[in-house]
């Protein structure tokens, strides 16, 4: 992955030129070496943009970019171990008076780190880049410098369906397909409908068109759409079907259960259902699937999405619907959609070289859309005539035609983005991604940078990568219904799939997906991913990699035995009933994730040495008895999601946490009070309290709380709260985002609400008691946008009966459930 050079050169400069790095340096006399290999790096980045963008067509030039890149990475490494030792310095410092037995604690696990060998590795790592930059200037390589990061907003929509003007040329599709639902066949209860097309032609946009047709609103009884697996896996697909028709599936449930009861769902009712993205349906499959669907009534619909005529002529019973590229005249008004915002002059001259553009993209819309996206963040006719003329068009093309012109997207994008990109080919295709999780794992792999702004959290700045990603149309919002009362505003994204082909082509044997069919992984793969689960299947195919004897170990023993450098580790929904000791060995970890694994009540101390650890994910590990006793060792944790069945969380477990950006505690049944150390984390910034039945939180919780910087705050399904907690007022500058859903015991909010005068958006759920908002007060909240509220009856009764201005701002909307929020 040659690019990734340029982007391992500025992080590891970066790391550089930090202060930990200064201090360090000057205590182990290492700062003329690092000075050196500074200067190094700084005259070989100079050219790496340009070497990135010309080694398409060079081999030569890729070659010496990859062996560049290895060292880099080697510096990478070196720089992580000093990064460590730092860190467990840090908390030696901070916990002095047993300074001693923390010496032994940390270095039992992680051996002490001497300056003279880390010298001597800067050192041998300075020449060896010296070595290679010497080749440099046979390419004629030029100075070239990243451009200043810009944050780019475009196209915010409120939810994800499909809106009618956003959408170019389907009109004819679409109308054909929605008089095929309304027909009805005497001799079948349920028809099959096809569309058929190759990738990027917009099957899932028109399946959408049609699913939100208002004429067919009252048409069925039941609408339901799935997006199918690549393996078309019939049980999972039973469980999201029935999902999709109930709101409801018991994760428990015996397969023989869940049929019964989607049966049962659809017994009588007359349905649309949309399975979306079908790959692989074979003959037994796909007929042991449709065989639990022919229990609706007449006239019941099932609309199937596919590029594969064969799957197409497996499912259809009426006549597959054959999706074409766009005309020329409709390719065209959509690049120009996307290539200019609304009342922008639109050049004579850029519509004609747009014109030239969209010949070439053979009236693929995806396509159409991501180089209009592209251009759109261009205003000089230079940058249009370098898309036109681009040598990726002569590039040889996928069975799509569009991959070189996706990969000229790509190679737009500022080389922040580029990395950030090519580590979602990690996930597979169809993966629904939430922006929370996305942040976690780049910031994990230390792709988001720290700002100098002190305002711009690294948080706050994935997420403005991730949007800067999806506005130029590598990422779209999620297809299916989003429901507000259990989730709250947490969008899902999709990429769609020749976006993730893009990202394999890019990441090349970088980054890598396996599962335990694979034989052989390249030696330079930097990232895997294991895809099919089970222990026994991870631990076996880790073993054949080498061929050794099968492993007695666990598979967290086995993966820090042969990873040293292991960053991330999710071991979510694995059955772990114990986390072995040797997880403190890990000392590079910066991401783990245990959630839901239900029969896990304790951790080990020995997590406790993972000082680099910056997301710790525990939701959903019911039988958890609580947090170990020295998690004030954890100086660098910034996420925490936690379920216990304790009564209560000691103070010491959370307040030490002044890290701690983003803390959730979610399904902890018996929890009573929250932990008083919250008062403690001044640099929270968002609190999600969820499904946490008996706890109490009432207007007096304010003794001695310090100013807090909380910008979101969620309270879902608290049934024993009656009132938001005082608190919450010490965020009156900073909070931006409520959400209140499911607290059946509130029944009025404080007068102080009004103080809150950073406020955005407020959304209220569910709260059946809730009888008002403050009476006086509300015109202060200049900031606010809206308040949305619904299945509120007795709020909603007494605000239509208020006429002030503020009011306007209110959306009573009781289908805001079956609303996708963006």
């Amino acid at each position: 992955m040659a690019d990734f050079a340029f982007s391992l050169a500025q992080n590891v400069l970066e790391k550089l030129a930090s202060s930990a790095f200064e201090e360090i340096s000057l205590a182990w006399d290492l700062k003329k070496e690092i000075e050196k290999l500074q200067v190094t790096m700084s005259t070989i980045k100079a050219v790496l943009l340009d070497a990135e963008e010309r080694q398409t067509n060079d081999a030569t030039l890729r070659i010496w970019l990859t062996n560049l890149k290895d060292v880099f990475l080697n510096a990478r490494d070196l720089l992580d171990e000093i990064e460590c030792e730092v860190l467990r310095r840090q908390v030696v410092k901070a916990h002095g008076s047993v300074g001693r037995k923390l010496g032994r604690y940390f270095s039992s696990s992680s051996p002490l780190v001497l300056p003279f060998s880390i010298g001597h590795e800067i050192k041998k790592i300075r020449e060896r880049i010296d070595e290679i930059a010497a080749e440099k200037d046979k390419f004629n390589l030029n100075v070239r410098h990243e451009e200043k990061k810009k944050m780019h907003d475009r196209r915010e929509t409120t939810y994800s369906y499909v809106c009618a003007s956003e959408v170019i040329g389907r009109e004819v599709e679409k109308q054909k397909i929605v008089d095929l639902l309304i027909q009805s066949d005497d001799k079948r209860n349920v028809d099959v409908i096809p569309i058929c097309g190759i990738g990027g032609l917009g099957k899932t946009t028109l399946a959408k068109m049609v699913f939100n047709d208002e004429r067919l609103k009252s048409h069925f009884d039941l609408k339901m759409w799935v997006h199918a697996s690549k393996d078309f896996n019939v049980p999972q697909l039973i469980k999201e079907i029935f999902d999709s028709a109930t709101g409801k599936v018991n994760e428990n449930s015996t397969l023989e259960r869940l049929q019964t009861e989607l049966r049962g769902a659809l017994s009588g009712k007359k349905f649309l259902l949309i399975l979306d993205d079908v790959w692989n349906a074979i003959p037994d499959k796909w007929r042991e699937l449709r065989d639990l669907l022919m229990d609706g009534s007449k006239g019941s619909k099932i609309i199937v999405t596919t590029r594969g005529n064969n799957i197409a002529s497996l499912v259809e019973t009426v006549p597959t619907v054959h999706l074409t590229g766009l005309s020329e005249e409709d390719s065209l008004s959509l690049f120009l959609k996307w290539a200019f915002k609304e009342g922008q002059n639109k050049q004579e001259k850029l519509v004609e070289i747009g014109a030239d553009i969209v010949k070439r993209c053979k009236g693929v819309p995806l396509a159409v859309r991501t180089l209009g996206s592209l251009l759109c963040l261009k205003d000089d006719e230079r940058a249009w005539i370098d898309v036109r003329d681009s040598e990726m068009w002569k590039l040889k093309q996928n069975e799509d035609h569009i991959l070189p012109v996706l990969r000229l997207s790509y190679n737009e994008l500022p080389s922040y983005l580029k990395q950030c990109f090519l580590y979602c080919s990690l996930f597979p295709k169809g993966y629904k991604f939430h922006i929370s999780y996305v942040i976690q794992f780049w910031i994990a792999l230390g792709v988001v940078p720290q700002s100098h702004n002190e305002n711009r959290s690294l948080e706050y700045i994935g997420e403005q990568y991730f949007m800067e990603l999806r506005s130029r149309s590598f990422f779209q919002v999620e297809e299916s219904v989003f429901d507000i009362v259990k989730h709250g505003l947490n969008n899902a994204f999709i990429m769609h799939d020749l976006i993730h082909d893009l990202s394999l082509s890019v990441a090349e044997s970088e980054c890598l997906i396996v599962n335990s069919q694979t034989k052989d992984i390249p030696k330079r793969v930097g990232h895997l991913s294991i895809t099919d689960g089970g222990d026994d299947k991870v631990l076996t195919f880790l073993n054949s990699l080498d061929n050794e004897e099968p492993s007695r170990a666990c598979l967290v023993d086995e993966c820090i035995r042969r990873f040293k450098y292991l960053q991330i580790l999710d071991l979510s929904h694995s059955s772990l009933e114990m986390l072995p000791s040797s997880i403190g060995r890990a000392k590079h970890l910066r991401y783990l994730d245990l959630s839901w694994n239900r029969k896990m009540s304790k951790l080990p101390d020995s997590i406790c040495k993972l000082q680099s650890l910056l997301t710790l994910k525990l939701e959903g590990c019911e039988n958890l008895e609580g947090l170990p006793r020295d998690m004030k060792y954890l100086i660098s944790l910034r996420f925490l999601s936690i379920t216990t069945n304790a009564t209560r969380i000691p103070e010491d477990r959370i307040a030490c946490l002044t890290s701690l950006r983003t803390l959730i505690i979610a399904g902890c049944q018996n929890l009573v009070t929250l932990p008083d150390g919250l008062r403690c984390l001044t640099g929270l910034e968002d609190l999600r309290i969820i499904n946490c039945w008996r706890l109490v939180l009432n207007e007096a919780d304010d003794v001695e709380i310090k100013r807090l910087s909380l910008q979101t705050l969620r309270l879902l399904n608290l049934l024993s709260m009656e009132a938001l907690p005082g608190w919450l007022q010490e965020s009156a500058g900073t909070l931006r985002y409520l959400h209140i859903a499911g607290c059946h015991s509130l029944r009025t909010l404080p007068k102080w609400l009004t103080k809150m005068t950073s406020i955005q958006k407020i959304l209220i759920c569910d709260c059946e008691h809730l009888e008002s908002l403050p009476e006086e007060g509300m015109h202060r909240l200049t900031s606010l946008q809206e308040i949305r509220i619904a299945y509120c009856d007795e709020l909603e009764k007494n605000l239509k009966s208020i006429k002030e201005e503020w009011v306007e701002k209110v959306y009573i909307d009781e289908e805001i459930v079956n609303r996708k929020f963006v």
